[in-house]
């Protein structure tokens, strides 16, 4: 059996789809072949912690915006030659630095050596160098790039991408990007839970939603990227034109930041608006999966998302997405016809919108079919988990 280490940040549910996704995996994957621990720079009594069924370390100490933290290149000298892969996820970052000089201490002593893997969740997009909210990080990566993570993502045995739009994207941004081995592995969710129709009752009394009404479902971060103030600003301009459409749920967290409260503000001083959009924080658990089933669809136009699981997981419950083509998984919902796509614009999003309103009820529950076929055909762990061990395991022997 192969023994991985997963190398991140952090595990904290609130940040999502990083570790979201190892979640995912670890919990597929390590019944088969591949034994896998997680060292995080989250503080050891962290309240997420402690629940998972997969070994976590947390060291803890982490400070400033590099995420430095004291206790993780002793604590990687110490333990990093037991394992047979190390997997660094995310960029720019203190952790893959640690991990490579932890690497070459290892090799100058002349002791096991593990093969080392990049997994960039989209961080190599072109969006994050060109977003004009960006540009001061932009510098930052552009120096990080040339000093450190161009020798990391070099000298790794292999960069790890979730969907082929994510490599060919990732070519496209630095100078110097010329990686030994590029990996699509894929990435999937495990199977949800049966629909309940008593947790979607009780899903949309505690959120106030009326037993018939029907909602869209926004779930994830409030955040600049997801394109929000285009979805309300095209969703206001269909009310405003009397096109039928569902309330507009807004699940995730984020309100309390200086981006939410600007949405917060846009939906209150809105009169249709605020008749039709409703926030109601960050959900997990059954109310999560009953938000998916009550759904009339998900929607996410986001102006980049590197992979989505929000949209699987949507998907693998039957309900259809509307998306913007800068979620990197748009190409198998278009081919699949699980959902409709468009550019991440205003106009687009409005349109999408009314086309999605005019759907009859026959079309509806044929997209409805179709979307779980695309999970079924994609994004299965059965399927991804195949790719990802033959990654790990080809290269680690």
């Amino acid at each position: 059996m192969t023994k991985v280490l997963n190398v991140i940040t952090s595990m904290d549910p609130i940040y999502g789809g990083m570790c979201q996704g190892i979640r995912n995996s670890i919990g597929y994957i390590d019944s088969i072949e591949i034994d896998s621990d997680v060292v995080c720079l989250d503080e050891p009594d962290a309240e997420y912690l402690g629940n998972d069924n997969f070994k976590i370390i947390a060291l803890g100490g982490k400070t400033s915006s590099w995420a430095y933290s004291k206790h993780l290149l002793p604590w990687l000298n110490k333990n990093i030659s037991k394992y047979q892969a190390i997997i660094v996820h995310g960029l720019w970052q203190y952790n893959g630095y640690a991990v490579r000089k932890a690497l070459n201490q290892v090799r100058g002593k002349g002791e096991n050596t593990p093969k080392l893997f990049m997994m960039t969740h989209g961080m190599m997009d072109p969006y994050f160098q060109k977003a004009p909210e960006r540009k001061l990080k932009a510098i930052r990566n552009i120096l990080f790039w040339k000093v450190i993570e161009k020798k990391i993502m070099n000298s790794a045995n292999g960069i790890l991408f979730t969907c082929e739009e994510e490599l060919l994207l990732a070519r496209k941004t630095f100078k110097g990007y010329s990686p030994k081995k590029e990996m699509n592995i894929g990435y999937g969710i495990l199977s949800p839970p049966s629909k309940n129709l008593t947790d979607i009752e009780s899903f949309k009394k505690r959120h106030d939603i009326l037993p018939d009404e029907e909602y869209f479902l926004f779930l994830s971060r409030l955040h600049h990227k997801k394109g929000l103030f285009n979805l309300l600003n095209a969703y206001s301009k269909a009310l405003i034109e009397k096109i039928k459409l569902p309330k507009l749920i807004l699940a995730g967290p984020g309100i309390e930041s200086e981006f939410g409260q600007k949405l917060y503000n846009l939906v209150e001083h809105d009169s249709l608006l605020k008749q039709h959009v409703k926030f109601i924080g960050m959900i997990s658990g059954s109310e999560k999966w009953a938000s998916f089933y009550g759904a009339k669809a998900f929607i996410l136009p986001s102006h980049q998302e590197n992979f989505g699981i929000a949209v699987v997981e949507a998907l693998a419950c039957k309900c259809p997405v509307i998306i913007s083509n800068k979620v990197n998984i748009w190409r198998e919902i278009e081919k699949g016809n699980g959902g409709i796509v468009s550019e991440d614009t205003e106009q687009a999003t409005f349109e999408a919108l009314k086309e999605y309103s005019s759907l009859s009820n026959s079309k509806l529950a044929k997209i409805k079919e179709n979307a779980f076929k695309v999970y079924l055909d994609n994004f299965t762990m059965e399927k991804t988990s195949r790719q990802y061990i033959k990654a790990i395991t080809d290269a680690s022997h």
